[in-house]
């Protein structure tokens, strides 16, 4: 099994929209760790830790997020495994 860290700059019209919380429930429902977080440039930040298919499938989710979301850019940026425990919404 490969564990991966990945962190998601999520653009578009994603605060207000039930985004975090939503990612939250798909970070648990995959095993995986890390947190969501507003930004105060209108994105959100999305850390996910685990098994690569796994974090792979909740980036996948991120492209589109909730049904009232409008993503309109993901950037994705590779990083070190730290042994993150749990998903917290910030």
């Amino acid at each position: 099994m490969s564990v991966v860290r990945i962190r998601l700059l999520v653009s578009g019209f994603v605060q207000g929209v039930w985004y975090r919380e939503s990612c939250r429930r798909e970070a648990e429902r995959a095993g995986l760790a890390g947190w969501a977080s507003n930004l105060a440039d209108g994105r959100v930040e999305v850390v996910l830790e685990g098994e690569r298919r796994a974090v792979d499938e909740v980036a996948g989710w991120c492209r589109s997020g909730p049904p009232h979301a409008r993503v309109t850019d993901v950037e994705v940026i590779d990083e070190a495994v730290t042994g993150e425990r749990g998903f917290r919404v910030r």
